[in-house]
């Protein structure tokens, strides 16, 4: 009700400004969710994107290591006294991504087939690793696990895939010590990588994609573009706030005086207005009616 009384209180051009800043407000807030949810998105899908063409890359490296190099390999691990780590597709992948990583610009960027209870102990999954192979374990549908993990450079978007045992051949290396070659156990030792099953999950591929930086030019797009929103839509309200005062208030402010004087029995004061929109028509109304009066006037005082 107070806010009734205000408004009916206001002047013509205080209301018209009232309503336009209050359209002006709800313009600029709808506008700013609905931009921030688009570039939020845009920004979610180029991490996605990214990640998914690393892992991508990953396993065709993984592919080439175990199709073509692998068997190449093999024959050597029993005779010869050194192990050779080509043979194994997750150091093929490991070294192929630390080459990608040299360059600066790809230095946030991680791979990592976490495991379990691995061969060599660089790829122990650590606690976040461990819970997320324990969730591919426990669930045989869940292929793919997405998400944000903060890392001491920063946060990154991660992709996780579990990796399964699915060849009897992998089970030399992985089932028990005296089954693996010797130069693997003179290499790696034999308390670690062993007692894996076929069909098992004991790893999880993982690449992590810094988002701290392209969330932060998310966020600037939106400052940018709302900055130049806010701009646009205040120069349009001083705009049509112009407009509006001259050619629609100045002239019934200037009708209204008019009026006034002839209320007071000033038959000499005319409403001029050469345009033909509705004020125009409204003046020539008053003209009328003043011309009227003037005569009604007149006939009255000659019968007095």
């Amino acid at each position: 009700m107070l806010n009734n009384i205000t408004l009916k209180n206001l002047k013509i051009g205080a209301k018209f400004n009232f309503l336009l800043i209050l359209v002006f407000i709800v313009s600029i807030v709808g506008s700013g969710i609905a931009l921030s949810s688009v570039l939020q998105g845009r920004a979610q899908n180029e991490v996605t994107s990214q990640a998914q063409i690393l892992i991508q890359m990953m396993n065709a490296v993984r592919d080439y290591t175990q199709n073509r190099i692998a068997p190449q390999l093999e024959p050597t691990l029993d005779t010869s006294s050194i192990f050779i780590p080509e043979v194994v597709p997750t150091f093929s992948s490991k070294e192929v991504f630390e080459n990608f990583r040299k360059k600066s610009e790809y230095k946030n960027f991680f791979h990592k087939d976490a495991t379990l209870n691995p061969t060599n102990l660089v790829d122990k999954a650590d606690s976040f690793e461990t819970q997320l192979v324990e969730r591919f374990r426990n669930d045989s549908k869940t292929q793919e696990i997405t998400g944000f993990r903060n890392l001491p450079e920063g946060e990154v978007f991660y992709i996780a895939r579990p990796l399964k045992i699915t060849q009897q051949k992998c089970l030399r290396c992985h089932s028990t010590p005296d089954q693996a070659p010797k130069s693997q156990l003179v290499t790696y030792g034999s308390e670690n990588g062993f007692g894996w099953q076929l069909n098992q999950i004991v790893s999880a591929q993982i690449i992590s994609v810094p988002s701290q930086e392209i969330f932060a030019n998310a966020q600037r797009t939106w400052i940018l573009v709302m900055g130049l929103l806010i701009t646009i839509f205040a120069i349009v309200v001083f705009l049509i706030n112009f407009l509006i005062k001259k050619y629609v208030i100045q002239r019934i402010r200037k009708i209204e005086k008019i009026a006034q004087k002839v209320s007071i029995g000033d038959m000499s004061a005319d409403f001029e207005e050469s345009s033909n929109d509705e004020i125009g028509g409204l003046a020539e109304a008053f003209n009328r009616m003043k011309a009227s009066l003037k005569i009604a006037m007149e006939m009255l005082n000659s019968q007095n």
